[in-house]
């Protein structure tokens, strides 16, 4: 009966799908519904964005690649005045109604009433009304249109349209574009009546937007309007405008061409009726005051406190806090100087910057008598102290429960110099999935952790950087401090950690961080858990074992005693194996002693990152980043110096470990391409490799490469992949090497659900370091072919904070196949790889 029912439900479902796929099931007799709109320019077919956003009407909206209507179906299945059709069959079938309520409740069917409606409404809120062709809205678009080209030279544009109205109630509109010619800039002339003007005009005529023999375009002469208005105020024309500019055109039909004449007026001065006009003058900044504390609760309170420092006036409504110093570097309007409207927009910045003060207030008063400014700069201050406390609790496939809490403090103006200092901790338990002893206690895991952070709002160093780094670049020094201590997590571990790390902007699009030194030590402290926490290694030791006799069948080695004396059994000869599987144990014990030893790491390292977006919104952008770090050296030639030995693993030592010496650089670069209706195309290659040298053989743990996860290529999971065509047999695969491919097609499903389809490529291979596997070895050029590829697709929900993403990726070239076919050999749903991560992977 309940597999008769499920078809039954089935049936409906796909009955009800199938009629709202009827694309003309909302559209009225008499209307046809718009499928398709062209625009022909000159016989040829426009596709471009810029003119195709211009048409009033367009078709309704689908997935791409397959013209599926997803929106306009969902609004297909509303039915139209539910609530009214309710009310009659209420009214119509009482009895019916009656018994329905005895058998729910009165209270279970009016809810039943209100999910009605409200499916109801979320359909037709989530979905698309049908397009209905509007001959109006058609014209509208032709005046449009012509409007677009005139605008852009062809002054003798002609544009209609035509419908194609089928029987079927769906129609074509197509748009019918003869462009002409177009109109050329024949001459440049000017009218400018102030001398002054129109010699700051002709000093920067060579940067002018308008050039003879061009194309006339509208927007050049509003984006050259803008510029001498933007050259001029910051040229000390205090009392500039917009509206001093204007342009004159005639144009010649016959020649095609146009004739530009340039008018800058003189300042108007409005007086009751009248308004007369004089010369624009240059004006300069003769006083700038700087008030510090300009509450609104402090505004009747007097001024107590006040300094001149270097020609600035500080005042204070009580005993003056502030670094005279600190105050004056951020303000960019400096006395007995030309008037600049940049440096407004630049002080408020960088106060803002210090998070020290709220934005701040910058008006001007005007002293015509004289052709000066006084600059008025009005501070409030933020608390001095600032506290926070978070709570959380979580599982993983570590712990079956963890709480941990993360207070911290923050103070500002620590030395007077807007400096803050933030001070937090971290301590959390947990308790263990696999406790070893019922006799230990519920909560065997836990961390304890502190960090200091002091943030200096410029370069902090004993040389003069003012001139290569100017405060308009907006620096700041940070310096941290940090401690961890872990147990019963992975191989425990004890951490410390600290940066001395400079920052800079040099125009709005880059960002460049220098690490004058990162300090981190890393020691473990539970080393004998190594194979608790490295599962794949120890089953695949424990196989060798097996099969050599070495212990029987069903039994396990016990570690790490009988683990590690296999291994040195093996690797001596005294136990005999295969050569494959020699090499195995080899390799484990390699990885073994790699990821249990300790490091020390003392590196200076340099990003750089050229950001092209112009907001959060701009999805026509590229991204391009470099780091290069250097580690080890300090070190390497305090050794020489200090004249000492190295340890049994030729090897020096600080502090009791050896310490690593590489060189690292990453390449990353990322394009985004808007195709137009929240279609877009992005694509991310990323190169990155890590060179031991000197006192090391290989990379740290913390500094290599791995492949896969949810940012990564999808269709394999985070650290399984690679390295090389190897087949992945541990927890935690890295390399010291690492090519990064990635496309991706976003594009609206409806709402705010997205979807996507990408193809990943990449892996990681070992190179110049002390792995010898081949397969895991970037030898040659040849090594390209062992690059994994996986494919998929994804949802996104767009919450405007953040997004929320999910992917599913199929492994769609697998080097781990080795030399047999490695294409599409688990291409299907149980070999997936689903991911779910926050916002989009590049």
């Amino acid at each position: 009966m309940k597999i008769q029912d499920s078809k039954i439900l089935l049936i409906i479902l796909i009955f009800g799908f199938l009629t709202a796929c009827n694309s003309v099931r909302r559209v009225p007799k008499n209307a046809h519904l718009l499928t398709k709109t062209t625009i022909k320019v000159n016989d040829s077919t426009e596709e471009s964005e810029s003119v195709t956003n211009l048409i009033y009407q367009k078709p309704n909206s689908s997935i791409p690649y397959i013209n599926f209507k997803t929106r306009l179906y969902l609004y297909n299945w509303a039915r139209p005045n539910l609530d009214s059709i309710l009310k009659a069959k209420i009214a119509n079938n009482p009895k019916r109604t009656k018994r329905q309520i005895k058998f729910l409740s009165k209270k279970q069917f009016d809810q039943g009433q209100k999910m009605k409606l409200g499916i109801n409404k979320w359909l037709k809120k989530t979905g698309e009304a049908p397009v209905i062709v509007n001959d109006t809205l058609s014209e509208k678009t032709i005046k449009r249109l012509e409007n677009y080209y005139y605008n852009n030279g062809w002054f003798e544009v002609k544009a209609d349209y035509e419908t194609t109205r089928n029987d079927n109630q769906r129609a074509v509109v197509t748009y019918n574009i003869n462009t002409g010619k177009p109109y050329l800039v024949d001459s440049l002339t000017t009218n400018i009546t102030t001398p002054v003007i129109d010699s700051l005009y002709q000093s920067t005529l060579n940067k002018s937007l308008i050039k003879p023999n061009m194309q006339y375009r509208t927007n050049n002469f509003i984006d050259e309007r803008d510029r001498i208005t933007e050259t001029l105020r910051n040229s000390g024309v205090y009392h500039f405008s917009q509206d001093n500019v204007l342009f004159k055109m005639d144009s010649m039909g016959k020649t095609k061409k146009v004739n530009v004449e340039l008018y800058i007026t003189e300042k108007p001065i409005r007086q009751e009726d009248t308004t007369r006009y004089e010369p624009f003058k240059i004006y300069k900044v003769k006083d700038v005051n700087i008030y510090t504390n300009s509450a609104f609760e402090n505004k009747d309170k007097p001024i107590t406190d006040s300094t001149l420092y270097n020609g600035f006036n500080i005042y204070s409504k009580e005993k003056l806090r502030y670094n005279s110093k600190m105050l004056t570097d951020a303000v960019f309007i400096k006395p007995n100087t030309l008037f600049r409207d940049k440096n407004k927009p630049l002080t408020s910045r960088r106060i803002s910057n210090l998070k020290t003060f709220k934005y701040p207030k910058i008006d001007y008063v005007v002293n015509d008598a004289d052709t000066t400014l006084t600059a008025n700069v009005y501070l409030t201050p933020l608390k001095k102290f600032g506290l926070d406390f978070r709570a959380e609790a979580s599982q993983s496939n570590i712990q079956t429960i963890g709480f941990s809490l993360n207070p911290s403090v923050l103070m500002r103006n620590v030395f007077k110099g807007a400096e803050t200092l933030e001070l937090s901790g971290i301590a959390s338990i947990g308790a263990s999935k696999d406790g070893s002893d019922e006799g230990d206690p519920f909560f065997d895991i836990n961390e304890i952790g502190a960090n200091l952070k002091l943030t200096i709002p410029r370069l902090f160093s004993p040389f003069n950087t003012s001139k290569i780094i100017p405060s308009s670049m907006f620096p700041s020094t940070n310096i941290s401090l940090a401690a961890t201590s872990q147990t019963n997590v992975g191989l425990d571990k004890q951490t410390a950690t600290g940066a001395f790390n400079y920052r800079w902007f040099p125009n709005s699009k880059v960002t460049n961080s220098l690490d004058m030194f990162n300090i981190q030590f890393v020691k473990n402290l539970n080393t004998d858990n190594y194979f608790n926490v490295y599962e794949s290694s120890f089953n695949t030791l424990n196989a060798i074992a097996v099969n050599s006799g070495y212990i029987n069948a069903g039994e396990q080695l016990s570690f790490p005693e009988e683990a590690e004396l296999f291994i040195e059994n093996t690797i001596n000869g005294t136990n005999s194996v295969s050569s494959d599987n020699l090499q195995t144990v080899n390799s484990i014990n390699e990885r073994k002693e790699r990821l249990t030893e300790d490091n020390l790491i003392l590196a200076t390292n340099f990003s750089f990152t050229k950001d092209g977006r112009d907001n959060l919104y701009d999805n026509q952008f590229s991204i391009f980043r470099l780091k290069l770090e250097l580690a080890g050296n300090v070190f390497s030639a305090a050794s020489n110096i200090l004249g000492l030995q190295k340890n049994n693993n030729d090897k020096y030592e600080m502090f009791n470990v050896a310490f690593s010496q590489y060189v690292k650089t990453e390449l990353d670069y990322v394009k985004y391409w808007d195709l137009g209706s929240k279609n877009i195309i992005a694509i991310r290659t990323f190169f990155g490799i890590a060179i031991p040298y000197g006192n090391s053989t290989n990379i740290p743990f913390s500094k290599s490469f791995f492949g896969g996860g949810a940012n990564d290529n999808r269709a394999w999971s985070a650290y399984n992949l690679g390295p090389g065509s190897t087949q992945s047999v541990n927890e935690f695969n890295e390399a010291n090497m690492k090519i990064a491919l990635s496309a991706e097609n976003r594009f609206n499903l409806f709402g705010a659900l997205n979807g996507a389809i990408f193809i990943d490529a990449g892996n990681i291979w070992n190179v110049l370091d002390d792995v010898k596997e081949d397969e895991a070895t970037f030898t040659s050029i040849d090594s390209i072919k062992d690059i994994a590829i996986g494919s998929g697709f994804g949802l996104r929900y767009d919450f405007n904070f953040f997004i929320l993403r999910g992917d599913i990726g199929f492994k769609t070239y697998d080097p781990s196949y080795g030399d047999s076919n490695r294409w599409f050999n688990d291409y299907n749903f149980s070999n997936a790889t689903y991911n779910i991560g926050i916002n989009y992977p590049f």
